[in-house]
C-alpha cells in the first residue's frame, strides 16, 4: 500500500493521500456534526492497515469503535479506562507546567525557580506534592533563594499553591507519578497492522490547559526520544490532535513559538501531525503554513467573522475551475469534505469536493465490558499498572534522573515519601503574604478586633444587668 484512501468524488474518482508524504502534517476542520471524527476514524484505520501506528485523543468517547477493525491499545490519565499515562513534575518542565496551572510570567519564573534549584540539590521533583514542598522550602529560605536565583514574592508562591490545588481537583495529580511512560510503546504492530493508541479524553476535557499540555508534551517526546529518519516509505506514527485549538487559546508567545517549532522538526522524526479543530483560523499562520495536507468539512457563516473564516479557508486550497470553494464550504453535507493532499511531485493536488468512506469499525462507542477485555489482554496491564505508591518507585525515579545527570545513585534507604502536605502547610505563604503586608494593616486590624471585643462585652453586661 502506497497510499490511503479518504474518499471519492462524484465521479467515482478515489481520492487518497500518498504515505510517502503523510509526515508532511495535514489539518481536519469543520463545524461540529460535519463529520470531522468519522474522518479521523477512517484515516487512522486507513493507517493502520498499512502499517503505520496512530495516536489520537478520543475526546467524546465515540472513537473507540475503531477497535473492532484495527489493533487498539486504550490509555487514560485517570487510569479508568485505559492505561495510566505518567510523567514526573521535573520532566514536564517549566514552560508546561506554568501552562496547566495557568501562571502569569512572573509566577511562571518562580515555578521555573522551583524546578531549577530542586536539580541544584539532586532533589528530584516527582509529584505536586513534591512541589508543594519544594515551594515552602523556598519560601522558608526566601532571602538565600533571591540571592542564587534571582526575586521570588510570597504572592507568587501562595498563587502556585492555590492554583496547584486547583490543578489536583481537576484530577492533574495522576499525571505525576511513577512508573514513567515511554513515548515508544506508541510505535507497535500486531499481524502487520498498525496499532491505534486511543487517549480517554471526555474528563480531560473539564481541564482544557491540561489536556492541551498533555497531547504537546507527548509531541515533545516523541521529538525528544525518536531518531532522526530522514525520508521515509510511509510514517512511523501519525498523531492526530483533536480539539487543537485547547492548545493554542490564550497560549504565551514562547509556548507559541516552541509549538511553531516541534511541528516542524518532529517532521524529520517520521511523525506525522493532523491537528483536528472547528476553523483553520483556530491554527496560528506559522503552525497552519506547516500543514500540507488538509481536510475542509463544512462551516457555517452566520456573523461577518464566519464569513471570513470561510474565505481564509477557501484561499487555503489550491484552485479547481470546477469547484467553487466558497460555496462549496457553506453548502455541503455531513460527510462531504474539500480535499487537497500533497501528490507525486510534493505540492498540493487542486481541491476535490468528495464523500468520505466509511469506515470499517464500528461507529460509536465500545461497550464498557469490550473495552475491559481490551484492557485486561494489554500486553502493558503489568508496565503501567493503575496504582504505584511507595518509597521504591521515588527511589527507581530519584536514581534515573541521577543516572540521566552521571550522579552515582542513592542507596534505597536514604529514600523516603514525602508526606502529603496539610492544609495549613498549603495556605503558609498567603499567611505569610498577609503578615507581610505591614505592621500598619495589622494594627488596625487588632484594633478592630478589639473594638468589636469591647462591644461584645459591653452588650454582654448590659444583658446581665
Amino acid at each position: 500500500m502506497t497510499a490511503i484512501s479518504i474518499g471519492k468524488t462524484d465521479a467515482a474518482t478515489s481520492i487518497a493521500l500518498p504515505l510517502r508524504f503523510a509526515n508532511r502534517h495535514g489539518l481536519i476542520t469543520g463545524a461540529t456534526g460535519t463529520g470531522k471524527t468519522v474522518t479521523l476514524q477512517r484515516m487512522a484505520e486507513e493507517f493502520s492497515a498499512a502499517g503505520v501506528p496512530v495516536f489520537a485523543a478520543d475526546v467524546k468517547g465515540d472513537l473507540s469503535g475503531i477497535a473492532t477493525a484495527a489493533p487498539v491499545t486504550f490509555w487514560d490519565v485517570f487510569g479508568r479506562k485505559g492505561h495510566p499515562i505518567r510523567a514526573s513534575v521535573q520532566e514536564m518542565g517549566p514552560v508546561l507546567l506554568a501552562r496547566m496551572l495557568s501562571l502569569n510570567d512572573t509566577q511562571a519564573g518562580t515555578l521555573a525557580i522551583a524546578l531549577k534549584r530542586a536539580e541544584d540539590q539532586s532533589d528530584f521533583l516527582l509529584s505536586l506534592d513534591d512541589l508543594r514542598w519544594q515551594l515552602q522550602d523556598m519560601q522558608d529560605d526566601r532571602e538565600t533563594v533571591c540571592q542564587v536565583y534571582g526575586n521570588i514574592t510570597a504572592s507568587s508562591i501562595a498563587t502556585i499553591q492555590r492554583n496547584i490545588l486547583t490543578l489536583e481537583q481537576q484530577g492533574g495529580a495522576r499525571l505525576f507519578g511513577e512508573p514513567p511512560f515511554k513515548i515508544s510503546d506508541f510505535i507497535r504492530e500486531v499481524d502487520g497492522k498498525g496499532v491505534v493508541n486511543l487517549l480517554h479524553a471526555d474528563d480531560l476535557m473539564e481541564a482544557p490547559k491540561l489536556y492541551g499540555s498533555l497531547i504537546f508534551w507527548l509531541l515533545t517526546e516523541l521529538f525528544r526520544r525518536l531518531p532522526e529518519a530522514g525520508d521515509l516509505d510511509k510514517p512511523k506514527l501519525v498523531f492526530f490532535f483533536d480539539e487543537a485549538h485547547l492548545l493554542f487559546k490564550d497560549a504565551p508567545k514562547h509556548l507559541l513559538e516552541s509549538i511553531e517549532r516541534i511541528v516542524r522538526l518532529v517532521r524529520s522524526r517520521g511523525v506525522g501531525v493532523y491537528f483536528v479543530t472547528q476553523s483553520p483560523a483556530d491554527v496560528p499562520d506559522n503552525v497552519l503554513a506547516q500543514l500540507g495536507n488538509r481536510v475542509q468539512h463544512a462551516l457555517r457563516a452566520y456573523t461577518p467573522k464566519e464569513q471570513r473564516f470561510v474565505k481564509a479557508a477557501a484561499r487555503a486550497f489550491r484552485p479547481n475551475k470546477a469547484i467553487n470553494v466558497e460555496e462549496a464550504v457553506l453548502s455541503m453535507g455531513v460527510g462531504e469534505a474539500l480535499v487537497s493532499t500533497l501528490v507525486d511531485d510534493g505540492v498540493p493536488m487542486p481541491v476535490e469536493r468528495i464523500k468520505v468512506a466509511k469506515p470499517s469499525g464500528q461507529l460509536g462507542p465500545l461497550s464498557d465490558l469490550e473495552r475491559d477485555e481490551a484492557i485486561a489482554n494489554s500486553p502493558f496491564r503489568a508496565k503501567y499498572p493503575s496504582v504505584t505508591e511507595g518509597a521504591r518507585y521515588i527511589w527507581e525515579f530519584q536514581n534515573r534522573q541521577r543516572a540521566a545527570r552521571g550522579l552515582s545513585p542513592l542507596p534505597e534507604t536514604e529514600v523516603r515519601e514525602r508526606a502529603p502536605m496539610s492544609m495549613d502547610d498549603v495556605l503558609a505563604p498567603l499567611t505569610t503574604l498577609q503578615a507581610a503586608r505591614g505592621s500598619h494593616h495589622l494594627r488596625t486590624l487588632m484594633t478592630g478586633l478589639a473594638l468589636i471585643a469591647a462591644a461584645g462585652a459591653l452588650s454582654l453586661m448590659a444583658g446581665i444587668l
